[in-house]
């Protein structure tokens, strides 16, 4: 008897297969369905522990993101319907400050729940491989933000996307993928300045920032006590979440970020919940306040951060505005291994400034690139730069075909948490957002990364050899019967 996982993936791969053949079967498109680097498999480590957890290798995900901590997470649905931790997977490189992006070319990576689409899944990225977050959103819209291809990606290297190493986001890449052969239409993409505790948020209580993150601090909430991934709505140029039409109404409300909200209600026992776990942040909050805990310095001319693994690895290396930066001791994680190959190449955040007249000194490698000593360019001022147009790929054309690509934008009220949550039913609902995926063409690196759960990766060292046939040494097969080459070999 065929469970219901795979009747999924067969009926996700009639849909594709039905959509390249609309397609007209263009060879650069189908190109791109056979790319090794973007058909490697999920880890067989990382299989066993969705066994462990009782997810389906192609059960929906979910990912969180945290500045501050340097931190990106994929989650995944159990067989409960509730999503669990899968792994965190500790991010490379950020630019900017903590806050979100407003225009374009201030180096900030977006802050904000946004959607991502199969059409926005990049696989012949210039950083190995990508996909795009979808900033702006609609929220982001209706103020006047603006920003374009704003990515998580590869090579350890950002201006305004979320980097990781060439071999963490294969790893995160196919769970994307394998998510959408499980009929997962779009995924959520949950951006933070750091995980909305009362300790953060009282550390950052004085940030200009802090009523957008009051406001996107609610949706967290929904998480933390659902497990659910959060219904996210715009309108009155802010996010509402889990809303839904009243009991007398006939049809659901229909929200536009710029426009009056409509007549909406949370569910009774979810607003409940929310509620009980935000009187506890708020109570813990008051008590961290009340006993002089410190304000968190604003940025003085740090670009950004870095994880502390990272940073371990490089001379002089700094952890920029991720946690560790002050007073950090990364002589002690020098001897573990990095979860990926760092590019000779990487610029480390700058180095901390003492005072205004005192210039940034960078940290680098020896190869890399001069840091500029500018300071960032201030995050809160808006322009009107439109957004370059790109080319579509195929997984754009074929998302159209299906109806997966014309997607609705889903992508900031109190604070944190001191007790466990409580855990509640709710239901479930998404809206894709589409954008353009990055369509440059990748750069000569080798074609292939071995996993992150299972390869020995170097630290700062040249890419890892592939084996025969451009498999990776000790790796499984890089296609395998479940993948894009086999599901549109018909078509070479």
């Amino acid at each position: 008897m065929i469970d219901r996982s795979l009747l999924r993936a067969l009926i996700t791969s009639a849909a594709l297969a039905a959509g390249a053949l609309l397609a007209g079967c263009n060879s650069d498109e189908v190109s791109l369905a056979t790319n090794a680097k973007a058909n490697q498999p999920v880890p067989p480590k990382l299989v066993a522990e969705m066994a462990e957890k009782d997810m389906d290798l192609q059960s929906p995900i979910l990912t969180r993101l945290f500045k501050e901590e340097a931190e990106l997470e994929v989650w995944k649905q159990t067989r409960s319907g509730r999503f669990a931790l899968l792994k965190t997977y500790p991010i490379c490189r950020w630019s900017g400050d903590l806050g979100p992006k407003v225009r374009e070319g201030d180096r900030q990576a977006p802050e904000g729940f946004y959607a991502i689409s199969p059409a926005q899944m990049n696989p012949q990225s210039a950083y190995y491989l990508s996909f795009n977050t979808g900033y702006p959103n609609a929220y982001d819209k209706s103020l006047g933000h603006t920003g374009s291809e704003l990515m998580v990606h590869g090579d350890c290297s950002s201006r305004g996307c979320y980097a990781m190493t060439d071999e963490q986001i294969a790893e995160i890449y196919s769970l994307g993928r394998e998510s959408f052969f499980g009929g997962q239409r779009s995924f959520q993409f949950q951006a933070y300045p750091f995980r909305m505790t009362a300790l953060n948020m009282a550390k950052h209580r004085n940030n200009p920032n802090m009523a957008f993150w009051k406001m996107i601090k609610e949706g967290y909430d929904h998480f933390e006590v659902t497990r659910q991934e959060p219904k996210v709505d715009f309108c009155e140029k802010k996010y509402v979440f889990d809303a839904v039409k009243p009991p007398d109404a006939k049809r659901d409300p229909v929200f536009d970020a710029s426009a009056k909200c409509p007549v909406y209600v949370i569910p009774d026992e979810l607003a409940q919940a929310v509620r009980e776990k935000q009187e506890q942040d708020n109570a813990e909050f008051a008590k961290l306040v009340a006993k002089g805990t410190p304000v968190a310095r604003l940025n003085t001319g740090i670009d950004g951060g870095m994880n502390k693994v990272f940073a371990s690895k490089l001379p002089n290396g700094s952890t920029g505005l991720s946690e560790g930066g002050e007073g950090q001791n990364l002589s002690l994680l020098a001897v573990s291994r990095a979860p990926g190959t760092i590019p000779p190449t990487v610029n480390p955040p700058h180095g901390p400034v003492t005072s205004p007249d005192e210039p940034l000194v960078a940290s680098m490698t020896p190869a890399a690139a001069p840091v500029s000593t500018a300071p960032a360019p201030s995050t809160r001022v808006a322009s009107a730069a439109p957004s370059a147009p790109s080319d579509e790929g195929f997984f754009s054309n074929l998302a159209r075909k299906v109806g997966f690509g014309a997607s609705a934008d889903t992508t900031a009220t109190t604070q944190p948490v001191a007790a466990k949550p409580k855990v509640i039913e709710a239901k479930k609902a998404s809206k894709p957002e589409t954008s353009k995926p990055d369509v440059r063409q990748a750069a000569a690196r080798p074609p292939l990364k071995p996993s992150v759960s299972d390869a020995q990766a170097p630290t700062v060292a040249a890419a890892t050899p592939a084996g025969k046939d451009g498999a990776v040494a000790g790796s499984a097969p890089i296609v395998q019967p479940n993948s894009f080459d086999n599901r549109f070999s018909a078509f070479k």
